[in-house]
């Protein structure tokens, strides 16, 4: 009986002044289902720029997976966030948990200035607020680790016809966010819920819906 195509799951290690990644508690929730007649394999990155490339490599090797989602943390936004983009430009406020704090370098020297997201990312917005969860579609995945890692992932899908790929961001954890005030945050249960959502629709929706989700400014 022949395998059945897999979807390579990231999550990261908590970073700056946290001790916890709601990414990763969310996404290891998820490790061995089966969704859409995929099965998810879930990997943990590191915060750290050069570690989280080379790991990211071996992991795709390893799973040879058709889907590819990377989840980050966002703290202070108060939806889950499909991303749109991922630019070639690292440009850290704060060192990465190796202490490395690149500025203004580029990715991939010599790539694409961005990759758009090769997901049905409307779609995927379209089912979560029907599902009555808070998503939205974001148009900057910042310039820390998570862009990194996003630009990584869809580099590699342009290089592989049999490979989809995007990352989305997640709120605090409400644990998190009880320390800043008038923060919003997002329970576990909601996240791994919005997740597996995303991916029902990612592996059995390959042409994306046509609505407006953009942005005045």
């Amino acid at each position: 009986m022949s395998k059945p195509p897999q979807i390579l799951l990231t999550g990261f290690t908590p970073f700056g002044d946290e001790d916890i990644n709601p990414s990763w508690e969310a996404v290891r929730e998820l490790d061995g289902k089966h969704i859409g007649g995929h099965r998810v394999v879930s990997r943990l990155l590191p915060t750290a720029f050069a570690d989280s490339q080379r790991e990211l490599s071996l992991m795709v090797d390893e799973v040879r997976p058709t889907i590819l989602l990377g989840v980050g943390q966002a703290g202070g936004r108060s939806r889950l966030s499909i991303e749109r983009v991922a630019i070639n430009v690292q440009d850290a406020r704060i060192p990465d948990n190796a202490g490395e704090q690149p500025i203004d370098e580029a990715i991939l020297a010599g790539g694409p200035a961005a990759y758009f997201s090769t997901l049905p990312i409307k779609a995927m917005l379209k089912a979560l607020l029907a599902a009555g969860l808070p998503a939205e579609i974001s148009n900057t995945a910042g310039t820390f680790v998570c862009n990194h890692v996003a630009y990584l992932m869809l580099h590699l899908a342009a290089a592989h016809r049999d490979l989809r790929a995007g990352f989305v961001h997640i709120p605090y954890l409400p644990s998190q966010a009880a320390r800043f005030p008038n923060t919003p945050s997002m329970s576990s249960d909601n996240v791994v819920r919005a997740l597996t959502i995303a991916l029902e629709v990612a592996t059995t929706q390959h042409i994306d819906e046509r609505l407006g989700a953009g942005t005045l400014d």
